[in-house]
């Protein structure tokens, strides 16, 4: 497991942008575990969520300087290259010198810049495992990635449905492994 937060954000960005550089040309329209999204709906939304990451953290924007600034298709032409450049400075903003310890405004309120980074990453991980279930590809999430986002999202687990963004968790059936756990949490059948 990486031993700090900021190799856990690359190593969870690392993990998804080796799933969307093994997306095929006919695979972005396919389906993804999410039900709403698309691979290059899902892909999208991990990209715009990257690039709202060095305004807010980096710059002290708020969600409504930004408004919809990453709305919409933010892909374009090139996936691929859009996802690695918005990767880079999502992280380049993260391990910036005292960016962890900043306030963040984001959209639910204020937030420290190591709890948004945190947040961040544990998305990573779980939609690295969304993206490969859409294009076909191995699920299997290494272990360290998977004990960190089931430990930042067991606190919320509760109230994840309720926030409209995640399905209902699952029952997670006894002597399931720790990804099972992570998936059922979020609503994912492992």
């Amino acid at each position: 497991m990486p031993d700090t937060l900021l190799e856990q954000h690359a190593e969870a960005l690392r993990l998804f942008g080796a799933r969307v550089r093994a997306v095929g040309d006919g695979q972005w329209d396919a389906p993804t575990p999410c039900t709403q999204w698309s691979v290059r709906d899902l892909v999208n939304h991990v990209t715009a969520e990257q690039l709202w990451i060095p305004p807010m953290v980096t710059e002290g924007r708020t969600v409504e300087e930004i408004g919809d600034a990453f709305s919409g298709d933010v892909l374009g032409e090139d996936p691929v290259g859009v996802w690695e450049r918005a990767a880079a400075a999502a992280h380049a903003a993260f391990a910036a010198p005292g960016a962890l310890d900043r306030t963040v405004r984001l959209s639910y309120g204020p937030a420290g810049g190591r709890a948004y980074c945190a947040e961040q990453t544990a998305d990573c991980i779980v939609h690295a495992w969304d993206l490969a279930r859409g294009i076909g590809g191995d699920d299997r999430l290494p272990a360290g990635l998977v004990e960190f986002a089931l430990q930042e999202v067991l606190p919320y687990a509760d109230g994840l449905a309720a926030s409209g963004m995640f399905a209902a968790p699952l029952d997670v059936p006894a002597g399931a492994d720790a990804q099972t756990r992570l998936l059922a949490l979020v609503g994912r059948q492992g």
